[in-house]
Order: C-alpha cells, then structure tokens, then sequence
C-alpha cells in the first residue's frame, strides 16, 4: 500500500472527533509531500532541528507538532511557527514557552505530557500534580493549554496499556472544558485502544510511512 491508501484507511476507520498526527520524524521531504497531497496537513516531529528543516522546505499550510521531549533552549527555534507542542513536562519549560511566544507576539497550544507509564525514562507531570499545575499555568499569558498528553509503557501486555490509558482518560475528564479538549494517547501499535479510552488525538507513524 502506498503513503496515501495507508493514510486513508486509517482515516475512514477514525471517528469525526479523532484528530490524526502523522509522524513524520526521519522521513523525506518526498514522503511528505504524498501524505500531503492527499489532503493531509497534520504533522509531528520529535527533534527541533529536523523540524525547522522541513517546515522551511514544505507547503507553509502545513501545521507542524511538536511530540518529542523539548528542551527549553531549543524553543526559541520552533516559537514562530509550531502549531502545538505535545511533551510539556514541567513549568522550566512553560515559562520558557510564554516567554518566546510572547516575543513572537504569538500565543503557543500546548498539552501537558503526564507520566502514565511504568519506565521511569519516560517525562511528564505526575497526575496528582495536574491540577495544581494548571492553576499556576493561569500567569502564563502567551500558552493556551488545549489538555493532555500520554505515554503508555512500551509493552505487548494489552491490559497494562488499558490501564494506563484509562487513568489518563479519568484525570481528562475531571479537567475538561470546552478549552482544554484534547487527550493526545495512542501510536501506531496502540492507537485503537487509546480511541477506547477516550482519546481525540493519536500520533501514526510506522502505520503510515513504514519502520524508521
């Protein structure tokens, strides 16, 4: 199957509400480019210096995410065009974030990444922190946080993604609002079961362009 039938077949399979991100990280400008022109204009990136490349490069329609860890000396970089940043993981790098995006006379979408995952190599906010921390985010007046971001243990053990996903989904709506609205859990190997638990945005890569 080529990028486009890929991409389309997963598409007709999501529900109106699922937002599909393309990872795009370590593919060419070409690959793309023909996920691209089949309509598709929603991708992510996990290291800044290959985003900055292809968003030079490529149709400037295109909303580009950021999904990686980001480290905050890097943000002045993707502060003038990034559409959202996923991995917001701790207040260093939201204070960060408004500070460039206010230079950039922007206001930044981020999610807040929470740590659901049983490898302690994994970022994020605890979920007992969540709370607290969107009442101190209020100050920062350049972010709009649209909601959630997760990562489940890298794992074949179905029930334990379950789990994860559904503690997430749980914290999500104790928090939601018609402002933060998003829920960013599920890849290529999990997706289906984070659309189960409630996700509204699921991040493709292998399932679109092939292995890395």
């Amino acid at each position: 199957m080529s990028i486009t039938e890929k991409l389309r077949t997963i598409q007709k399979n999501l529900k109106d509400e699922v937002v599909l991100v393309a990872v795009s990280k370590t593919k060419s400008n070409a690959d793309i480019l023909q996920a691209y022109n089949s309509g598709h204009r929603i991708f992510g990136e996990n290291k800044v210096q290959e985003l900055i490349q292809k968003q030079e490069a490529l149709p400037k329609d295109i909303q580009w995410h950021m999904i990686g860890h980001l480290q905050s000396n890097k943000v002045k970089y993707i502060a003038p065009f990034i559409s959202l940043i996923h991995g917001v993981d701790s207040f260093k790098l939201l204070e960060e974030i408004n500070k460039r995006a206010e230079q950039n006379k922007r206001i930044i979408d981020c999610l807040l990444q929470i740590h659901i995952a049983t490898e302690s190599s994994k970022f994020g906010f605890e979920i007992n922190e969540i709370k607290d921390a969107l009442i101190a985010i209020q100050k920062f007046k350049n972010i709009n946080i649209k909601g959630l971001m997760g990562m489940a243990t890298f794992t074949n053990d179905r029930t334990q993604i379950r789990k994860e996903f559904s503690n997430l989904e749980m914290v999500f709506n104790q928090i939601k609002t018609p402002q933060i609205n998003t829920l960013s859990i599920g890849m290529s190997g999990d997706y289906k079961i984070a659309i189960e638990n409630g996700s509204t945005m699921i991040r493709i890569g292998s399932a679109i362009f092939g292995a890395r």
